[in-house]
């Protein structure tokens, strides 16, 4: 697939985001063996190939089964059809993963977030934000500075 097959995308406008790629590459091997910059971008170009011809593929079938949004099946059956067979229960299982994950996140209470009384929400957001600030400051949970304390400073 050449870079301009990406419908309306040049080169520059479709990759993945490299710290996190790079993240994955490091997670992936052994601690003393080091990857140069030229290797990790070539990965880098690799995985957007791939998932530029897992996609078109998974498309077509989607296309072939009149069907106008790709689902998981298609994916796989794309997986199945391009020669890659042999990762699809893996793929699956990790499909299973996410979607069990994302069903326990939450993301995936939003559709219960009307249930909620406004309280229960406003306790909800409240550790969601604790959460946030704990992985910005590394896990270090320093507590909010509330309005008062701030007056008492003034």
């Amino acid at each position: 697939m050449e870079p301009m097959d990406i419908v309306g995308k040049s080169k520059e406008d479709v990759s993945l985001p490299k710290a996190t790629m790079f993240k994955i590459i490091k997670e992936m091997l052994p601690p003393d063996v080091r990857v140069a910059r030229d290797a990790q971008d070539l990965l880098v170009e690799c995985c957007v190939e791939f998932i530029n011809l897992i996609s078109s593929e998974s498309n077509e079938v989607c296309n072939r089964e009149e069907k106008r949004t790709i689902a998981p099946e298609h994916v796989l059956k794309a997986l199945e059809v391009l020669g890659f067979g042999e990762y699809i229960e893996e793929v699956y299982a990790a499909y299973e993963q996410h979607r069990l994950e994302t069903l326990d996140s939450p993301k995936g209470k939003w559709s219960s977030a009307a249930e909620m009384t406004e309280e229960e929400a406003l306790a909800e957001q409240q550790r969601m934000f604790a959460e946030a600030r704990a992985r910005m400051n590394g896990g270090v949970n320093i507590p909010k500075q509330s309005d008062s304390d701030r007056s008492l400073e003034s």
